[in-house]
């Protein structure tokens, strides 16, 4: 099993809803309900502007195993809205999801991996995400595992969703 990692464009956001969608069916699954709720991003008009927004503002890059698309991320020069710029240049990861039939193959360690090299290759030092801190901080650790440090939590909306922002330096 080999990943290849492509540079994707608009033309891929039909896929990459495709693999939120199924991102969300395997955290329910998990019974993870508070990350991205419980229902298809394809079905959200909200939840796709904001997919072709960020797709529109960065550069989305897919994960493909056997030419089926496994795994996407966007990296942008900026954060989401809800969180505060580096006080220097940056890429920032937005919207990291595998789809669940290839969960557990390194797919998203492999699109990470990416968006280092690509950090480096734009001469920056410094990339940056931010993800669900709730569900016992799952998904914190798991970025963690892949070389990035807590910086600052926040929460979102009404429901005061938890956040976490990380960072690697590179």
């Amino acid at each position: 099993m080999e990943i290849t990692i492509r540079k994707g464009g608009a033309e891929d956001v039909p896929a990459i809803l495709a693999l939120l969608d199924s991102a969300v069916v395997w955290l329910n699954g998990k019974e993870i309900t508070d990350q991205w709720g419980t229902r298809p991003w394809s079905g959200s008009e909200k939840s796709v502007r904001r997919v072709e927004e960020i797709v529109a503002e960065g550069t989305p890059w897919i994960a493909e195993i056997d030419g089926v698309p496994a795994g996407t991320l966007t990296l942008t020069p900026h954060p989401a809205p809800y969180v505060a710029p580096a006080d220097e240049p940056e890429v920032y990861v937005h919207i990291l999801a595998t789809d669940e039939k290839f969960h557990g193959r390194g797919v998203g360690a492999a699109l990470l991996a990416h968006a280092v090299e690509e950090t480096r290759r734009q001469g920056l030092s410094l990339l940056r995400v931010d993800c669900f801190a709730g569900s016992e901080g799952r998904l914190v650790a798991y970025y963690e595992s892949q070389g990035f440090t807590r910086t600052e939590s926040f929460t979102v909306g009404d429901d005061a969703w938890p956040g976490q922002v990380l960072e690697q330096r590179v």
